[in-house]
C-alpha cells in the first residue's frame, strides 16, 4: 500500500538561515507537522504548489501529502478509502506528540472528517476543509458532466441511489433535496456521518453519535476555505432555497456531531473568497496567505 509523501523544508534556505539562528538573531520556532489529503481526480502532484507555499513561509515543516486512492482510484467508495487513508494518519500522527495539522481538499474534506469521526483519537490541531462539499453535492459539475453527460442534477439520484451508485465516491454525498427519504435511506455515507441516518441497531446510533460528536469537541480549529455554499455546511431545501449552516439540523439546531458546540467557543473560521476556481483552490496565493497560512504554527 502506498504511503504519505513527505515534503521537508528546503535545505538550501535552512543553510543560509542556520548563522543566523545560531547567532541569535532569528528564531524559528518548530512548526506542527501538515496533512494534506487530496480530492477527487487528484493526487499528490496537484499539491506541489501548496506544500511549497507551506514549506517557505514556515521552513522546516514537514508536509506530508497521503498518497493513495489517485486520480480514477478517487471513485473508489468512500468508507473504504476512509479505513486506508485512517490507517496512513495514524502512521504520521504518532510521530508527532505536539499534534498536526489537517489540510483537505475537496471529497478529502469528507474523508478528513469521516477519519477523525472513526478514529479512537487523535491530536489534530486545526482541521482546514478547503472548497469541500461538506453538505453533500448536488447540483452539474464539469467532472458530473464528463461521467454522465447524458444526465443532469435531477436525474442522477437514480444512479447514486443504486447498490451500483454507492460504490462511486461522489454518489456517497449527492444529496438531493427532492429525494429526501431515498438519501436517507440508500446512502451509505453522509447521512452517518452526519447522525442522520436511522439504523436498527439503536445501540449504534447513540455509539455512532458519541463517537462522532467528539470530532469537533477535540480540535482546536475548524476552518473553512470556500466559495461553494455546501463548503460551509449551508444547503438547499426542496424548493432550492439555500438553508445556511445554522438552521441546518445536523450542523445547528440538532448539532448531531459538535460542529454548533465547537462555533460557540469561537473556534470556526469562514473564509470565503469569490472568482476562484474550484480546481485553484490549493494553488491560489492570495487564499492561501489570508486563509490558510495563519493556521499552520
Amino acid at each position: 500500500m502506498k504511503t504519505a509523501r513527505i515534503v521537508r523544508g528546503s535545505p538550501a534556505l535552512l543553510r543560509l538561515l542556520l548563522p543566523l539562528l545560531l547567532s541569535g538573531t532569528v528564531r524559528i520556532d518548530g512548526y506542527r507537522p501538515v496533512i494534506i489529503v487530496h480530492g477527487i481526480f487528484d493526487g499528490p502532484k496537484q499539491f506541489k504548489t501548496l506544500s511549497l507555499y507551506i514549506t517557505k513561509t514556515h521552513p522546516g515543516t514537514e508536509v506530508s501529502v497521503i498518497d493513495l486512492y489517485d486520480n480514477l482510484a478517487s471513485l473508489r467508495p468512500l468508507w473504504r478509502q476512509v479505513q486506508d487513508f485512517s490507517q496512513a494518519f495514524d502512521s504520521i500522527v504518532r510521530k508527532a506528540p505536539e499534534g498536526v495539522h489537517l489540510l483537505c481538499f475537496s471529497q478529502g474534506g469528507l474523508i478528513c472528517r469521516a477519519l477523525l469521526s472513526v478514529a479512537s483519537h487523535h491530536n489534530v490541531h486545526t482541521f482546514v476543509s478547503l472548497s469541500a462539499p461538506q453538505a453533500g453535492q448536488y447540483g452539474d459539475t464539469d467532472y458530473l458532466k464528463w461521467l454522465f453527460p447524458d444526465y443532469v442534477k435531477r436525474t442522477l439520484f437514480r444512479i447514486c441511489y443504486s447498490s451500483m451508485g454507492q460504490k462511486l465516491s461522489f454518489c456517497d454525498y449527492w444529496n438531493d433535496p427532492h429525494h429526501r427519504y431515498r438519501y436517507l435511506q440508500s446512502n451509505t455515507f453522509l447521512p452517518m456521518l452526519n447522525g442522520e441516518r436511522p439504523h436498527i441497531n439503536m445501540k449504534e446510533v447513540l455509539r455512532w453519535k458519541k463517537t462522532t460528536t467528539k470530532i469537533f469537541k477535540h480540535l482546536n480549529y475548524f476552518v473553512y476555505q470556500l466559495f461553494p455554499i455546501f463548503s460551509h455546511f449551508g444547503f438547499y431545501d426542496v424548493n432550492e432555497n439555500i438553508v445556511e449552516m445554522r438552521n441546518q439540523e445536523v450542523s445547528g439546531r440538532s448539532d448531531t456531531f459538535g460542529l454548533k458546540a465547537l462555533e460557540a467557543r469561537g473556534d470556526v473560521e469562514l473564509c470565503v473568497h469569490s472568482g476562484v476556481k474550484h480546481v485553484q483552490w490549493h494553488s491560489n496565493h492570495t487564499v492561501f496567505t489570508s486563509c490558510i497560512e495563519k493556521w499552520l504554527t
